[in-house]
């Protein structure tokens, strides 16, 4: 087995990208290779997952210089797990594109800066030194400037900036606080640093590096209350540009909060991981009012990325076997189904011409397909029973009482009711109604083909709970034993 297979998840679409800068308005080529290189990616890291689960991480050191002193790529099961969902979200959204972007977009590099963003999140996932994290945030960052520009309009203009504004505030405070890390720890290695801060004696100093560093993967998690810039930046892009964002940006930062918290600042979980139930309820909280508080259907998908990650949080925050299974569950379970949403309601207001929920009605006759993939998306995104939000939720549930965590588990009930209703409101007042008759018919047959195989995909991560917990249930018990990350990693 070799140790290039960790990188090529990082070079495919990397390569792509730069392929398809060459010749941008050559419209046919570049839909048909977008489309080509997804597919080949996802079967390379399908390849890849297998052989992680099968045999172990894959470390790869790159220059032939040992860990700690090398940059170190680390694909083990959480790592790629992640650049798997990555890639079949990908693949959606190369067919799903062409569809829905114009040609002016399409020729302004929308692809390369697509495959670049690839680039930059699977880079975050897999990488084995902290301040190689920055350096990858950068990458999908810069990408995610370019594509949320992408069409020059006045309100993306102002929306960007406030995005570019907040994600550089962010940036700076992360390289400083590695900084700060490297002056106490002497190493930038994620595994040396685990292995370091279990002698170092200035707890103080450790915790507020810890807490500074969750204050950077929260903000670009978009967690209470530092979530205040996401919604309406992720919904003035193209459909197919918000499905990406909310997919995979907000849960870099999650992914990065989860790595952080379970390998290196595990020696004083009582102050940290109370703050994150905390935050977790006041994310489920503030993110569902911000979705009953609008009629813009976008805006409502966009809120309701808030109280998925604060899900998330709470499974870190309980810190047990169960609820850190749940956590990764509900992860994966979310980038999906948020996919999904983002696609499903670009398709509603490209036939309605609005995004105003109070300008259109009665689609269902229309559109009966798009109805009832979205009514039942709404099912999969608030937990009904034997969805992938249901397992992913009942283990978070079932972790947070086994430690008497009482409040949180209203909080997350009360939550999970109201998430339902955010997204059937949408359903009840866009499509149920008369039919109007003035409204004009458009095809969106090879729109819905890409959501239904991802929304069907997702049903089976529920429903087949039984195959597909087992591998999430060995991830939860190497997140909670850092020991093992730091052998295979060290090779101690």
């Amino acid at each position: 087995m070799s140790s290039n297979l960790a990188v090529l998840p990082i070079i495919i679409p990397l390569l792509s990208g730069i392929i398809l800068a060459f010749f941008p308005k050559k419209l046919k080529a570049v839909r048909t290779l977008t489309k080509l290189f997804t597919i080949i990616s996802l079967a390379v890291v399908s390849y890849t997952a297998w052989s992680v689960f099968n045999n172990g991480a894959i470390i790869l050191e790159t220059g032939g210089w040992a860990a700690p002193y090398g940059i170190v790529l680390v694909a083990d099961s959480l790592a790629i797990l992640m650049v798997l969902t990555t890639n079949v979200i990908a693949v959606a959204c190369a067919f799903y594109a062409p569809l829905s972007l114009d040609k002016q977009k399409e020729e302004s590099y929308f692809y390369s800066f697509f495959f670049f963003l690839i680039t930059g999140v699977s880079g975050a996932f897999l990488t084995g030194d902290i301040f190689n994290l920055f350096v990858f945030f950068e990458v999908l960052l810069m990408a995610s400037y370019a594509l949320i520009v992408l069409g020059g309009g006045k309100v993306q203009l102002r929306e960007s900036i406030k995005y570019v504004l907040i994600n550089l505030f962010s940036s700076m405070l992360f390289v400083t606080t590695v900084a700060f890390l490297y002056s106490t720890v002497g190493t930038i290695n994620m595994a040396q640093i685990a292995q370091r801060v279990q002698d170092v004696d200035q707890r103080g100093i450790l915790t507020t590096i810890g807490i500074l560093l969750f204050f950077v993967f929260a903000t670009k998690a978009a967690l209470f209350p530092l979530y205040y810039w996401m919604p309406k930046s992720y919904i003035v892009p193209n459909p197919v540009i918000s499905a990406l964002f909310g997919a995979l940006l907000t849960k870099v930062g999650i992914y990065s909060i989860i790595r952080v918290f379970t390998l290196i600042f595990v020696h004083d979980t009582d102050l940290t991981h109370e703050m994150f139930i905390w935050i977790a309820g006041l994310s489920m909280l503030f993110g569902i009012l911000g979705a009953l508080s609008t009629n813009n259907i976008k805006l409502i998908i966009a809120y309701n990325i808030i109280p998925s990650i604060g899900f998330i949080l709470m499974g870190i925050g309980v810190f047990t076997e169960t609820a850190v299974a749940g956590s990764v569950y509900y992860l994966i379970h979310d980038m999906l189904i948020k996919t999904i949403l983002f696609l499903l309601v670009g398709i509603v207001v490209y036939v309605a011409g609005t995004s105003d929920l109070r300008k259109f009605s009665g689609l269902i006759h229309h559109y009966p397909v798009l109805g009832w993939l979205l009514f039942l998306s709404a099912f999969v995104l608030a937990g009904i029973p034997p969805f992938s939000g249901f397992i992913g939720k009942l283990l978070l549930l079932k972790g947070a009482l086994s430690e008497g965590e009482v409040g949180i588990v209203i909080v997350a009930l009360l939550s999970s009711l109201l998430i339902l209703y955010s997204i059937m409101k949408i359903f009840i007042m866009g499509f149920w109604g008369e039919k109007d008759e003035t409204l004009e018919k458009k095809p969106v047959g090879k729109m819905l083909t890409p959501v239904a195989c991802l929304l069907s995909l997702s049903v089976f991560i529920g429903v087949g709970a039984e195959f597909i917990y087992p591998p999430i249930e060995s991830i939860s018990a190497y997140l909670l034993d850092p020991q093992t990350y730091i052998d295979s990693v060290l090779k101690e």
